[in-house]
This record gives structure tokens, sequence and C-alpha cells, in this order.
């Protein structure tokens, strides 16, 4: 299923991910981390996590972009779901409230491709996984945040969304 993500964003497409987007999938976490990260040079544990996770209780979808016009001929484009690129995720897994107890959505991934950042596009799909959440009967929703993703941060506060605890890490 393929619906326009918000009015404001008619011209990107909002597409629930499949089985075959898991590749999609590691490579938009693999280059999140490494924004984050920069100095790791193993993401192989990525791929683990969207093994041990990804299932249909984690629902994902893309923000896909139309195809650039090329000088190829229309008589050999590829279908136009082929052509579309894949340019934002959403993907949502749950957790427990620690306090309450209560099972609620919890943001996994928001990526947005840097050429594409400051459009609304994080915004739209912040939106969309509230209106999910909704939708499903949940009363909450959360996510995990680096503390160095200061624009993120800044987005999600924006959104009403208030920290509830530090995760805290010592190197040994």
């Amino acid at each position: 299923m393929t619906t326009y993500l918000f009015p404001h964003l008619t011209q990107y497409q909002l597409s629930i991910g499949e089985e075959i987007d898991i590749a999609t999938l590691v490579n938009f976490l693999q280059i999140t981390y490494r924004e984050i990260s920069p100095q790791q040079q193993d993401y192989r544990h990525l791929q683990a996590t969207v093994d041990r996770y990804f299932s249909s209780d984690t629902p994902l979808w893309f923000v896909t972009a139309p195809a650039i016009e090329t000088s190829v001929p229309q008589s050999i484009m590829l279908p136009t779901r082929e052509r579309a690129q894949k340019i934002a995720c959403l993907w949502i897994g749950t957790a427990i409230d620690q306090v309450t107890g209560i099972r609620h959505p919890n943001i996994f991934l928001i990526y947005v491709d840097p050429s594409y950042r400051r459009q609304g596009i994080a915004k739209a799909l912040m939106e969309y996984a509230q209106t999910w959440a909704k939708a499903q009967g949940y009363h909450q929703i959360g996510l995990q945040v680096f503390t160095n993703n200061q624009p993120a941060i800044e987005l999600y506060q924006q959104l009403g969304y208030q920290p509830r605890a530090i995760s805290m890490m010592r190197e040994l």
C-alpha cells in the first residue's frame, strides 16, 4: 500500500516495507550510526539486530521520492516502484515502560537521507508514527536518541517528547 505522506509533502510517498527491504533498512541504520559514531568501524551487529527484531510486529515504512528523469528511452524505463528512490524510513517496535509496566510502541529508527533533511520529512514521519500508535490503541509512544544528535532532540521536544531516563555508559 502506498499513500502520500502529508498534504505539504505530496512529492513523497509512504509505503509499507517488506522483507525484501531489509538490506535498505540495515543500510539506513549503518549510515545513522556512522553519523553518530564515526570512530566505530564495525557495524555487523546492526544486521543481527534487524534479523532478531524485524517482523510483522515491528512495522517498517519507507518514504520514496520520484526518480530523477534521465535520458533513458521510456521503452526501457523500469516500473515506477523500482525507479522511486527510498530516501527515509520509520521502523517501530515495542518497549515496556519501566515505571508503569505498560507495553508501548517504540521508534527504533527514523532516518532521512541527508540531502532531503530539513524539509519536514522527519516531522511528518513522527506524526505518522503517533497517529498509527493511537489507531492501534496505544496511549504513549517512546524513542531513544543519542545525546549528540541535537537536531533530533530539538525536533522531538517540539513534538512534545520529554526525557524520562538517561542511559549512562562508562568505558572500561
